[in-house]
């Protein structure tokens, strides 16, 4: 401020002498006069050069480009650099701003959950490639388009009707099939003036854990309550009523059997917890592919003999491949003996009496071990076999029942096989059988170092 006074008094001044020499110059009779306008000229002078520097000034500052600041000195050139500290300032505090902005949609972006942003005309501002997934969003083509006219589920459509929703809601998301559902939770928050934040989840795996869960506890409970009903009937005879010594026997045989069923299903749910909790079993353990082969051969034989009763004589057939002779398996040798045990136990009870069971052990193309038994029984039907290992699941209940089967075996199969990196496949043909192969991957098998 004190150099812009100085200048304007040097400059006043410079004015003022000038005008006096030119008033001596010509006579001086005129001096004061053209010392005033020569003062006034000078001021008007420095109001012009002061004026258009603070035009500069202004002109800079509408730009806002930092590298074209004009270099002055004095008031404004102070203006300059203190307009300058306040832009380079700005725009750290912007550059930050949008650094901040870029990481928390990037979070956003990475999260599991979709997100949707809506404005108060419910149109989409933007969304991350999660939501766009599951909600069938095209994210460029869709940005500010209502999301009432892509979403046409009149679940979402009610659910966006209401003006305050306090609980989330379960639609049917892209993709969705009756043999691969796809369900979305949808919950929708406010903020802003009238925006709204749409949070879908994918909740298919969660409801058909639910789902199973559900099923589990009542098949649980249908299949011990059978027996318990049965005992109970039985146990409430005997206390009431003097019977034969022939009908007792005869009750406390059928009460032993249903004992029995209930001691197998204990310890088949027992067996699954312990498989679904333990961890994976170690290589150092090892199991003989020929004791393995003859243990479960010597089972099917008294199996069969007993069910056959004397009607007829199943054709079982277990061979293995000659460069298997020495073969080894690599895990838990009770789990693997029960995996394979269970396949040829069920192919004894569903093949008919004249019918034929081929069990067999070869070596795959890719190294891999293939244990398949193959039985010529009825066959099951295409639309069973996804469902075969889940507990409990029976195709045929009565029958299941009759055979003493539990519906937990190939649950067990499965677990045994996921445990030891490998396999269960199934194929079967209505009326000409079934093919239960367990696959162990080479890593769960070498040939013995004596061969």
């Amino acid at each position: 401020m004190l150099w812009r006074t100085f200048s304007w008094l040097v400059v006043l001044l410079v004015g003022a002498a000038s005008g006096a020499f030119w008033g001596f110059y010509q006579g001086g009779k005129t001096v004061g006069i053209w010392l005033l306008i020569g003062a006034l000229l000078g001021g008007v002078l420095w109001w012009v050069i002061d004026t258009s520097r603070g035009l500069r000034v202004v002109a800079w500052l509408r730009s806002g480009d930092l590298h074209q600041a004009p270099q002055l000195v004095g008031l404004w050139g102070d203006v300059v650099d203190r307009a300058r500290s306040l832009l380079r300032q700005q725009e750290r505090v912007i550059a930050s701003s949008d650094q901040r902005l870029k990481d928390f949609l990037s979070a956003i972006q990475a999260s599991p959950n979709g997100v949707v942003l809506l404005d108060a005309q419910s149109q989409i501002e933007w969304c991350n490639q999660t939501a766009a997934q599951q909600l069938g969003i095209d994210v460029e083509r869709d940005q500010m388009q209502r999301i009432g006219n892509l979403m046409r589920d009149p679940i979402f459509t009610a659910y966006m009707a209401d003006s305050d929703p306090d609980e989330s809601v379960v639609i049917e998301g892209r993709g969705h099939r009756m043999d691969r559902p796809v369900r979305l939770s949808l919950q929708r928050h406010r903020y802003g003036e009238g925006k709204q934040m749409l949070i879908t989840r994918d909740v298919t795996l969660l409801e058909q854990a639910e789902a199973m869960r559900r099923d589990f506890v009542a098949n649980v409970s249908h299949e011990i309550r059978t027996p318990l009903t049965v005992l109970s009937g039985f146990v409430e005879t005997l206390q009431t009523l003097s019977l034969p010594p022939d009908d007792q026997q005869r009750y406390l045989a059928l009460m032993s059997t249903q004992a029995h069923r209930m001691q197998t299903l204990v310890e088949d749910l027992l067996t699954l917890s312990r498989l679904e909790g333990s961890p994976n079993p170690s290589v150092h353990s090892q199991l003989p592919l020929d004791q393995l082969m003859k243990a479960c051969e010597q089972e099917a034989l008294g199996l069969s003999a007993t069910m056959a009763n004397g009607v007829g004589v199943q054709t079982i057939e277990f061979s293995v491949d000659p460069s298997l002779s020495e073969a080894v398996l690599l895990g838990e040798p009770r789990e693997l003996q029960s995996a394979l045990s269970n396949l040829v136990s069920n192919a004894v009870r569903y093949t008919p009496v004249d019918g034929t069971i081929q069990v067999n052990a070869c070596l795959k193309p890719d190294g891999h071990l293939q244990l398949s038994v193959k039985d010529s029984g009825a066959g099951i039907a295409a639309e069973h076999l996804p469902r075969l290992t889940e507990r409990f699941y029976r195709v045929d209940r009565s029958r299941s029942r009759e055979s003493g089967g539990t519906g937990l075996g190939l649950a067990i199969v499965k677990h045994v096989m996921q445990r030891h990196g490998g396999s269960l496949v199934v194929t079967s043909v209505l009326g000409q059988g079934s093919t239960f192969t367990l696959v162990l991957p080479g890593t769960r098998w070498r040939l013995s170092p004596a061969r």
